[in-house]
């Protein structure tokens, strides 16, 4: 794509603040699982700008100690850091146990924490296959089963959003795990929303295309450590950028609530025109540039020009 034809990012500013009004969650208490760096930290930011008490829950104590302190500055609001393994339910049940003491039972859950790895299909093992799985499927079980148990207890409502991704849809070649458990993640709220509808708990799916997550998380240089996708992902963005961190969370929280309290079993789409652009058959003719197109139109019309001069011989 040459630079005439790039979408240009000045015509798709990122909005940072916030766009709740403020205190839209004072006194609730939110739990972020891979809340320590990246996107969780980004939703655990503006939930507790927005006046929530966090809890952020990962597998490193350093890392969301950490991001805890940094985030309480910047908040104000009680950020609680939380080491638990979400594949083993016995550790978020300990886990949930210290946040309910602390913090109080979560109403505002954000099932976060993912694994990937982009590789053929036919390189894995059986047990980077079952990591996955049991990371994205399974823990996003256990931690929302857990909570469900005790909020349908205490007979109290609640939002829950899974963060999701856009191959759910379709599937994708080289992340045959993870599309798999994402889409198990989906049918899973979906299933849950009509179920637990009638205890006022909603469950809801964001799936988002590429987000520049800065160089805290790791996660491009993780999945890609010759940086070569970031350009192929970024041909494929119509509004010719990355999506920005506070924009999907602005989102996030939209999603989880009351504003939104008559949504509930539905996946939105954050993905820049991602899927759309990938879908259409003539897409990629927005990298013609202007002069050709005019050599194009002037071909076509000398080509209509000749077969209407034949169809009048006739």
């Amino acid at each position: 794509m040459t630079d005439s034809t790039k979408p240009q990012a000045r015509y798709f500013p990122v909005m940072k603040q916030p766009m709740l009004p403020k205190g839209t969650f004072s006194g609730k208490t939110a739990l972020i699982t891979g809340g320590g760096t990246g996107l969780g930290k980004g939703m655990a930011l503006m939930l507790g700008s927005l006046g929530a008490s966090v809890a952020i829950l990962g597998r490193r104590q350093h890392v969301l100690e950490n991001a805890a302190k940094e985030l309480e500055s910047q908040t104000g609001s009680k950020i609680l850091p939380c080491s638990a393994d979400i594949r083993d339910p016995e550790a978020v049940k300990m886990a949930i146990d210290k946040v309910e003491s602390e913090l109080g039972l979560p109403t505002i859950i954000v099932n976060n924490a993912a694994g990937n790895f982009i590789s053929p299909t036919e390189r894995l093992s059986p047990n980077a296959f079952k990591t996955v799985i049991d990371i994205v499927l399974n823990g996003t079980a256990n931690v929302t089963l857990d909570l469900g148990k005790r909020l349908i207890a205490a007979q109290k409502g609640a939002s829950i959003l899974a963060i999701t991704t856009t191959y759910t849809y379709r599937g994708s070649a080289f992340v045959v795990p993870s599309a798999s458990a994402k889409a198990g993640v989906e049918n899973m709220m979906r299933s849950l929303a009509s179920e637990w509808g009638r205890y006022g708990i909603r469950l809801n799916c964001l799936a988002p295309g590429p987000i520049d997550t800065g160089p805290d998380s790791g996660a491009w240089s993780r999945l890609d450590p010759t940086g070569s996708f970031k350009d192929m992902a970024l041909e494929k963005l119509p509004v010719g950028r990355f999506g920005g961190v506070e924009e999907l969370a602005n989102l996030a929280c939209f999603l989880l609530s009351d504003y939104s309290s008559f949504m509930t079993g539905e996946t939105v789409v954050f993905d820049g025109g991602e899927i759309g652009f990938g879908a259409g058959e003539f897409n990629g003719l927005v990298n013609v540039p202007k002069d050709h197109w005019d050599a194009m139109e002037k071909m076509i019309r000398e080509t209509n020009a000749k077969q209407k001069g034949k169809s009048s011989k006739l």
